[in-house]
């Protein structure tokens, strides 16, 4: 199963919207839904089969604000790089790479969490 990421960006002008990552492939929406649309169109249809979970982005026990962050700091940095046809240096891609995996764990405590409370 593909992994897919949609994080909240913010442009220049502090326009927010939400970018889909999977893999190397990525697409940018004004919402959540229109960056996944937008992802799954590049996909195959054997890579995406999915549990699709929407959290309302807001610090919790699982993923803090200060994670928050500097993944938000990261992302535009390597959005810069990217667009300059360069790499983020080494470390910063390994952090953003650490923080990107804490999230996605994150999300799958979050998930069971809430599975738990269903059941109660």
């Amino acid at each position: 199963m593909t992994t897919v990421a949609i994080l909240p960006i913010s442009g220049a002008n502090g326009e927010k919207s939400y970018r889909a990552i999977a893999g190397d492939k990525h697409s940018v929406g004004k919402t959540a839904g229109q960056a996944l649309d937008a992802l799954t169109a590049q996909l195959d249809e054997i890579e995406f089969s999915a549990l699709l979970v929407i959290q309302s982005f807001q610090p919790d026990s699982f993923f803090s604000a200060e994670q928050q962050e500097r993944l938000s700091e990261l992302m535009e940095s390597w959005r810069v790089a990217r667009d300059q046809g360069l790499a983020l240096p080494p470390e910063q891609q390994a952090e953003l790479d650490s923080l990107v995996e804490l999230e996605l764990r994150a999300a799958t405590a979050r998930t069971a969490a809430f599975m738990q409370q269903g059941n109660s």
